[in-house]
């Protein structure tokens, strides 16, 4: 607490004004029955390729809308909003599915890929996709979420830097500390799914043909009675081939360090998939990883991303430069997916898995933090659940309201500096969660789900989903607005367009071009940085 403290004290206003954040939010269309749409990308939305906002995720039913950078989450909030009414002006009578785990999906084989035209970028993202499909199945896929982006303005570095009395480039510096930060953060990240998660319930659909632990809540849906989040459990974005891979975040180099091997080794049992049938890829590479993006993780270390480039390598060279939340189910009681209130609290956290200290990561606590992650998910409001920190088991409760207590300050500073008291407001709101779990989300989904008619998953959502059509449709837009996305979506296509026109080799000699190049040959990896000299880290 004493370096929280002094950290907050030398933190300028203008600094904390200024944290940086952007959403990324998946959804998917679905038929006014809640069956998964099987109609193309709306070409009225542009190109999935290249729209700076609208683009898919694994699916071509799959939405994925993203938001600019924003210094005030209000304006996050605004911007994405109007993504929203956008989209509804140009899906029909289609909707988009407000929870994150799935609707009705038809059998595996047609849920349809994304397709991004015939360039060899966009060829590569489908096959990429071709790829999860044949190692995990499409179902896992079809699961959405909320990603968070966030950063530190520029200012704040030189300022911690010079408090730490670290030597050094300032981008190493600053790659060492979101390092630091992301260490807390998978300490703690089951905090996030324990108030924010909003899956404890599936469509038997999902499961159909899979082994699963899951309980009958009613005809068609199947639910864990203390469950949060089962879109972070063992049911959702979890593989067992990654099982193996303890990814170490000490440090830049330990964690490319821990993945190189995935994303360079042949994995026999995908070596086993093939690599393409006839002209047909099956999948990118026969690696534990095709790309970096394949792994399952709740946060992942970002750069400034370059064309063409791959994040491992821009990493290297240029350092981490914001890091990805990625464990946030869709808020099934906001018309988009996040609200405010849950951003400021989020900003909250963030800053104290920055502020605290973050001793180095272990074999041991790497197993233990998975261990918690899935107890949280599966189990979440269980009366008296006990979770493992450190040599000793804690329970969830204690454990929430000690860093609830240890995040008060930094709350209170943010309002200060906002002039204001959401924060503070976001961190009650969370404590009185952890002092009654009936009020977190996971535990109103399912008392929403006891009042429609059938007691239905997919009736729920689907009502709730209606919902929020409605409430988007009647908000006003300008003619502003709707005209700068019409060009937006113009100039996508356009760009697409030009992307195809300057292929200059075969797909395969792109392919080949892309997933040989040296991931551990940026300059930041060539070098160690102080504190991995001197044996310790930020």
């Amino acid at each position: 607490m004493n370096r929280i403290h002094d950290r907050l004290r030398i933190l300028p206003r203008e600094v904390l004004v200024s944290l940086r954040r952007g959403v990324e939010k998946e959804s998917l269309r679905v038929r006014p029955d809640g069956m998964l749409a099987d109609t193309p990308h709306p070409p009225a939305l542009g190109s999935a390729l290249t729209h700076p906002h609208i683009t898919t995720d694994f699916s071509e039913s799959q939405l994925e809308l993203i938001t600019s950078v924003h210094t005030d989450a209000q304006a996050c909030v605004a911007e994405l909003t109007e993504i929203h009414q956008i989209v509804y002006r140009h899906v029909g009578d289609e909707l988009l599915w407000c929870t994150s785990m799935p609707c009705g999906l038809p059998a595996d084989d047609d849920i349809p890929l994304g397709r991004y035209g015939k360039s060899n970028l966009g060829r590569a993202k489908t096959v990429y996709r071709n790829g999860l499909a044949h190692r995990y199945g499409r179902r896992m896929q079809t699961i959405s979420g909320v990603h968070y982006n966030f950063s530190m303005p520029d200012a704040a570095w030189p300022i911690l830097q010079q408090a730490d009395a670290r030597g050094g480039s300032t981008i190493a510096y600053k790659t060492d500390a979101y390092f630091h930060l992301i260490r807390n953060f998978r300490r703690h990240s089951w905090l996030l799914l324990y108030l924010f998660g909003a899956s404890p319930t599936v469509c038997h659909s999902f499961v159909a043909g899979r082994t699963h632990g899951l309980q009958e809540f009613t005809a068609g849906t199947l639910f864990l009675p203390g469950a949060t989040s089962l879109r972070m459990g063992p049911l959702g974005y979890q593989s067992d081939a990654q099982s193996s891979l303890a990814v170490s975040f000490n440090s830049l180099r330990s964690y490319a360090e821990s993945l190189n091997a995935a994303l360079t080794k042949p994995y026999p049992p995908y070596e086993a998939i093939g690599l393409r049938d006839g002209e047909r890829y099956r999948q990118l590479g026969t690696t534990l990883l095709q790309i970096e993006n394949e792994f399952y993780g709740t946060i992942r270390p970002k750069p400034r991303f370059r064309s063409g480039e791959r994040p491992l390598y821009g990493l290297g060279e240029r350092g981490v430069e914001y890091i990805e939340v990625r464990c946030l189910d869709n808020d099934p009681f906001c018309p988009i997916g996040i609200a405010a209130d849950t951003m400021r609290f989020l900003d909250v956290f963030l800053l104290h898995c920055l502020l605290h200290d973050s001793p180095p990561d272990t074999p041991d606590e790497i197993a233990a933090m998975s261990r918690n992650q899935h107890d949280v998910a599966e189990r979440g409001r269980e009366p008296n659940l006990r979770l493992i920190r450190g040599a000793e088991e804690i329970g969830l409760a204690e454990w929430a309201s000690g860093l609830l207590d240890e995040c008060a300050p930094i709350a209170a500073a943010l309002d200060d500096a906002h002039r204001c008291s959401a924060y503070r407001d976001a961190l009650a709101a969370a404590s009185a969660a952890i002092a009654d779990p009936s009020i977190t989300r996971s535990a109103r989904v399912i008392a929403e789900i006891r009042q429609t008619e059938d007691n239905s998953y997919v009736a729920f959502a689907l009502a709730q989903s209606r919902r929020h059509k409605q409430t988007l449709q009647d908000l006003p837009l300008s003619k502003e607005g709707e005209a700068r996305y019409a060009r937006m979506a113009e100039e996508s296509l356009a760009a697409q367009q030009r992307i195809e026109a300057a292929d200059s080799v075969p797909f395969e000699t792109y392919r080949q071009q892309y997933l040989s190049k040296d991931l551990l040959s940026g300059s930041l990896l060539r070098s160690p940085n102080r504190g991995e000299r001197n044996g310790h880290s930020h």
